[in-house]
């Protein structure tokens, strides 16, 4: 009866740890991005050696679930920026351990998810999904134009925030965030708010997005108003990306409008990359930047790129910037 004892035993606690993982887990994740390049901006010097993050932002983080039953899970995000050429933290001086989201809450396979935390925006999950260099800070048009060229305000991750998602139901979904009042921090304190929708069927994926970022009296940053319409077409051959929209920032005051254009082009095993933006205020200079790459997949998980940018602000010398990188996902 010993044996078959043991045996029963040790049965018992393979069936409860395959529950236990059935039931909670936690994923370690990350990417690391590192190149080798130059980049000279608009009327600036140039600059040249290994940089971290040009195509994506380097990033490590811990996500995980826990089933509730009845369809209900509790979630949570723990995900911080790294600057893996020196291994210092966060994006830049100052930036906090988990500035790319810190987040807790309730998902529903019928009514969706709430997270509480510090949370990704709308506008920005909009923007890098529909274009072809999805949220490169040192290449895509797209994400430079919203968030590194003077228009959009309230970065790309709100603190001190509520964020809503939708179940997706026949292609369509939409969502909504809140950054509270107070809090004591230069993102939220004013109150911002966003929403956004979309639909993705077969090739064809549409987005409209909607923010709003308004500081109180002890900040400097301007209160904005930014909409952005968003399609994206797979063709087969080739993924075609549109974007347009306007941020009017009701303190300067002023007002932008930013369109893009832009493809991906499976080759191989990589694909050509050219995405195109244009931004067009009402006072100031016009800003035309053209990206052209490509990236070649070594594995699933390891891919080495090679990027060229042109970036042309107004009269000022042109802009021209180039990196040779590899881009590795854990």
């Amino acid at each position: 009866m010993k044996p078959l004892f043991t045996s029963l035993a040790f049965a018992c606690l393979a069936a409860t740890a395959l529950d236990a993982q059935a039931q909670s887990s936690v994923t370690l994740f990350g990417l690391m991005d590192l190149s080798i390049g130059s980049t000279k901006a608009p009327g600036g010097q140039r600059q040249s050696g290994v940089d971290s993050g040009k195509l994506t932002t380097s990033h490590f983080g811990l996500r995980g679930s826990e089933d509730l039953g009845g369809g209900l899970s509790a979630v949570f995000k723990l995900e911080g920026f790294l600057r893996a050429d020196t291994g210092e933290s966060g994006r830049f001086g100052g930036d906090t351990l988990f500035s790319r989201n810190a987040a807790v809450g309730l998902s529903s396979q019928a009514l969706g998810s709430v997270m509480l935390g510090r949370n990704t925006t709308p506008l920005f999950v909009s923007t890098l999904s529909f274009n072809a260099f999805g949220d490169s800070f040192g290449f895509s048009p797209s994400i430079r134009h919203y968030f590194t060229s003077g228009t959009a305000t309230g970065d790309s991750g709100w603190s001190n925030s509520m964020l809503y998602a939708s179940p997706v139901r026949g292609g369509f979904k939409f969502g909504a965030a809140l950054a509270t009042k107070g809090g004591g921090n230069g993102l939220s304190n004013g109150g911002n708010w966003g929403l956004d929708a979309g639909y993705s069927a077969g090739p064809l994926a549409l987005a409209a997005v909607v923010q709003d970022v308004k500081k109180d009296g002890a900040t400097a940053v301007a209160d904005t108003r930014t909409w952005q319409l968003s399609g994206a077409y797979d063709f087969g051959v080739a993924k075609a990306f549109v974007q347009w929209g306007e941020v009017e920032n009701r303190t300067a005051p002023n007002t932008w409008r930013i369109g893009g254009l832009g493809a991906r082009v499976p080759v191989g095993a990589g694909a050509l990359l050219a995405q195109w933006g244009r931004v067009l205020p009402d006072a100031g200079a016009d800003r035309n930047t053209l990206s052209l790459g490509y990236s070649h997949n070594l594995s699933r998980r390891t891919e080495l790129y090679a990027v060229a940018m042109r970036d042309r602000l107004g009269s000022l010398p042109t802009g021209q910037s180039y990196s040779l990188g590899v881009r590795h996902r854990f």
